[in-house]
């Protein structure tokens, strides 16, 4: 599958990122190679393949939570560029650019 550059240009839009038109055209050879190898997968026969969400067996090691003393607020906020309130502040990243 042949990526378009509009797709390249979307997927580089949602991700944020700014392209050179030697970047979009190495992206979208990359993105296309990763496709195919995809597709070659999905004409695989899986049939008696169980389905595996895990392939070694999962084993949690918990350890006792120790409530411990922590740094004073102003100790870790003596860094920050702005607080207040005995919080960090920042910028919101919410917002569309």
């Amino acid at each position: 599958m042949r990526l378009s550059r509009e797709i390249v240009d979307h997927v580089a839009m949602l991700a944020r990122l700014g392209l050179t038109e030697e970047e979009r055209e190495l992206m979208r050879e990359q993105l296309s190679s990763i496709l195919e190898h995809v597709s070659r997968i999905q004409e695989l026969d899986t049939e008696a393949i169980p389905p595996t969400a895990q392939v070694i067996t999962l084993q949690n090691v918990w350890r006792e939570d120790d409530v411990r003393p922590s740094l004073p607020v102003e100790a870790v906020l003596a860094n920050a560029p702005e607080s207040e309130d005995g919080f960090f502040r920042v910028h919101a990243v919410l917002e569309q650019s």
